[in-house]
């Protein structure tokens, strides 16, 4: 039986070509979205509003705000806990923002490529 040549799998050159403007494309649709993600700001708050946290798509906390009544000296370990739980809420907003963004792009692939 005679060898076919060619590409592994069947692949046709012209195939190729069209999945790696595809892939250049996506890889352009990503970088222009993690830009305009990077610029966006995330809030949460805890403790009925007494704890304000802003987070940027830096990972960066932006801004934390207290009402005052929350500054009790007395209880430093429920004001930390107040801000822990802001901020990992925020991240948690700017996170599933994020992902569900990249996935509109990618298709659900994860970011990877299936090859």
């Amino acid at each position: 039986m005679a060898k076919r040549g060619g590409f592994p799998g069947g692949m046709m050159p012209g195939n190729m070509n069209n999945l790696m403007k595809q892939a250049q494309k996506m890889q352009k649709q990503m970088e222009e979205k993690t830009k305009e993600l990077e610029e966006k700001t995330w809030e949460a708050s805890a403790g009925g509003g007494a704890v304000t946290v802003t987070v940027s798509g830096k990972k960066e906390v932006v801004s934390v705000k207290l009402t005052p009544e929350v500054v009790d000296p007395d209880d430093i370990e429920m004001l930390e806990d107040l801000i822990a739980a802001a901020t990992n809420e925020a991240w948690r907003k700017m996170e599933e923002e994020s992902s569900e963004v990249m996935s509109s792009i990618t298709g659900g692939l994860g970011g990877g490529f299936p090859f």
